[in-house]
């Protein structure tokens, strides 16, 4: 069985988020996908079979941290789509039958590929009690993201802020269902990003996720109300760093990037 792990919203290896990819004929018992995920040991593992043609979907795909299965994850699947154009699995867009819905991925000229997802609802919340402590700064606008991320979106004073953010883990765990996003504005839009991010995710077993494609579905109708543009960059400015351009289109959220497969292997058991 092949396994790869490619680093996603990236176009040089060692950035962005690293993924487990396995592409299979059929998915085996959830407890030893599970095993997988806590063996490879990085935020997503993703599993891929084909499905059947003249269906809605041209691949089934499910994602498990090394704690849990998720409902939704970009860069797992970013990379999937990676290496199924790169090892010829899969020509052109390929459409993913996953728990979110069937979600598709279109390969671009410049190498880069483009995720169709659901746009996130976004909801004012009065913040919890604690909530300015957990993330290690004072929230501005506190947003729910909805179930199909279970987030909290907190947006912080600046950019600076976000960059030196501290947070309590424990303390996030009981915010919300995966965790808090934490954003700002750029400070200065011409370094080639218009937002800035990190992603703390302890309640699924991540502490500090390195670049959310997910988050980025609640991130592009956030900053795109407050810029005025629909099509914006955001960078997730983890210890990793990664961009991720989004585009804004109604009830979905287009989310771009290019990843770099820097590993290659047999799984033995």
């Amino acid at each position: 069985m092949r396994i790869r792990i490619v680093d996603a919203f990236t176009d040089r290896p060692f950035a962005g988020n690293p993924a487990g990819v396995l592409l299979l004929d059929a998915f085996p018992d959830d407890d030893r996908l599970q095993k997988i995920a806590l063996e490879v040991n990085h935020a997503e593992t993703a599993f891929a079979h084909p499905l059947p043609e003249g269906g809605d979907a041209d691949w089934a795909l499910r994602w498990f941290t090394p704690a849990t299965e998720v409902a939704m994850c970009g860069h797992a699947t970013l990379a999937t789509a990676h290496v199924l154009r790169t090892t010829g699995a899969h020509e052109g867009p390929v459409r993913f039958a996953t728990r979110s819905g069937v979600l598709t991925a279109t390969p671009r000229e410049d190498g880069s590929v483009t995720l169709d997802f659901p746009t996130a609802p976004l909801t004012p919340v009065a913040a919890p009690r604690g909530v300015a402590e957990a993330p290690g700064a004072e929230p501005g606008a506190v947003l729910d993201t909805g179930p199909n991320l279970g987030d909290l979106l907190v947006e912080v004073a600046d950019e600076k802020t976000v960059h030196g953010l501290a947070p309590d883990l424990k303390a996030l765990a009981a915010h919300s269902e995966r965790g808090i996003i934490a954003t700002a504005r750029a400070e200065d839009p011409a370094r080639g990003y218009d937002f800035v991010s990190r992603c703390f995710f302890p309640n699924v077993g991540i502490d500090e996720d390195p670049v959310t494609g997910s988050a980025h579905t609640a991130l592009a109708p956030f900053w795109s109300e407050r810029l005025g543009r629909p099509d914006l960059t955001g960078l997730q400015a983890s210890f990793r760093s990664g961009l991720v351009r989004t585009g804004l289109r109604g009830d979905r959220t287009l989310l771009s990037g290019h990843a770099v497969t820097v590993i290659e292997g047999e799984l033995l058991a």
